[in-house]
């Protein structure tokens, strides 16, 4: 299944039907009165965020999803059937945005989130509605109201405690091989990657990590080159981003120094929000290098690169230094739960999200009787 992060979908919910005008007419019934009915409400959008499903595929060719309208009323007090609603099944983590405006409207961070993407219209009042002592027998009705359309922005964001990141072929998709269940492709050419991937890792008897490896990035990505910025939403949610360096290029030329840096403008060029998350340096491939010089290149490189966070030394190939790793990283989630509103989203209680209502001058045009 191809994997699909960003979808453009226009969403028309159903008008209300239209009020009845109509009066009572039975034998030995004389001037029975208006018995009108009210029209059926139209059919409203719903988003329901699904933990089955993991991509957004389904959207990328069904772009316009339309409710029915509701019936109109009739006569002998019968209102009108309202219209069912639709509901779209998305992945868990999915962003929705109005794709005119930027507006957010709900972001579906947890499985059973339910947000409603276009209301449908009310109906029409039925002539009954307007009798009085003075109007015995009314004639005026309403019609129904028009159903909100949008255009939206769905952009799917992967839900992962650590996020891998670094240029291609550093290693992350071998490490995330090492360290979880997960079976990226691995290949001795750059952007094997193509798409994210998570893997979950696992301490102990009920103690678990979620880490996610994103395409490679490299210098120029904000400018377009690679891949570019667009799997780097996928680590927004992430609590700890894991930097991944080869410490021993194949390239002679290559500096892992300049390198690193570089990774970590491009970060700061996307979201400066994302650059200040906690980032650890794993410089990986280790076992290119002889034994009595990997103590040496490891401080060189993090006197040159003046790094002040931790650093650890791996070889994913062979696993040395990944368990030591995998017990710092679960150690560090457990001393920085997540902040309250992630762990309110943990919870198992459902959410309603209701956006605000669509601009009168941003409806369809309304019809007259």
């Amino acid at each position: 299944m191809k994997f699909i992060d960003e979808v453009v979908i226009e969403t028309i919910a159903g008008d209300g039907g239209n009020g009845a005008a109509s009066f009572r007419r039975e034998k030995y019934v004389p001037r029975g009165g208006p018995d009108g009915g009210d029209g059926g409400r139209g059919g409203s959008i719903w988003a329901l965020a699904d933990r089955n499903i993991n991509t957004l595929v389904d959207y990328r060719f069904a772009r316009i999803h339309r409710a029915k309208r509701g019936e109109n009323g009739r006569g002998a007090d019968q209102y009108g059937r309202g219209a069912e609603d639709i509901v779209l099944r998305m992945p868990v983590g999915t962003v929705v945005a109005d794709a005119d405006t930027g507006e957010l409207i709900a972001d579906l961070d947890r499985d059973g989130a339910r947000a409603l993407l276009a209301r449908g219209g009310k109906g029409g009042l039925g002539n009954l509605h307007f009798k009085s002592s003075t109007n015995r027998a009314p004639r005026q009705t309403t019609p129904g109201e028009p159903g909100e359309a949008r255009r939206l922005r769905l952009e799917l964001k992967v839900l992962a405690d650590v996020g891998l990141l670094g240029l291609p072929n550093a290693g992350k998709s071998t490490l995330i091989r090492a360290i979880s269940a997960a079976r990226p492709k691995v290949a001795d050419y750059p952007f094997t990657t193509l798409a994210p991937q998570l893997g979950v890792v696992r301490i102990d008897e009920g103690r678990s990590f979620v880490v996610a490896d994103i395409p490679g990035l490299i210098e120029g990505a904000a400018e377009g080159a690679g891949l570019g910025h667009q799997f780097l939403r996928h680590l927004q949610r992430t609590r700890l981003l894991l930097h991944v360096v080869d410490i021993a290029p194949p390239d002679p030329d290559a500096d892992p120094v300049v390198d690193a840096r570089a990774i970590a403008r491009e970060l700061a060029k996307y979201d400066e929000s994302l650059a200040a998350k906690p980032r650890w340096l794993l410089l990986n491939k280790l076992d290119l290098l002889p034994r009595d010089e990997r103590d040496a290149r490891v401080a060189a490189f993090v006197k040159s690169l003046r790094w002040k966070g931790p650093v650890f030394p791996i070889a994913a190939i062979s696993g040395d230094g990944c368990r030591a790793l995998t017990f710092a990283v679960q150690a560090w989630l457990d001393e920085h739960p997540k902040t309250a509103e992630a762990a309110s989203a943990a919870d198992d209680t459902p959410v309603v999200v209701t956006p605000a209502p669509v601009p009168e001058s941003r409806r369809r045009g309304r019809r007259t009787t």
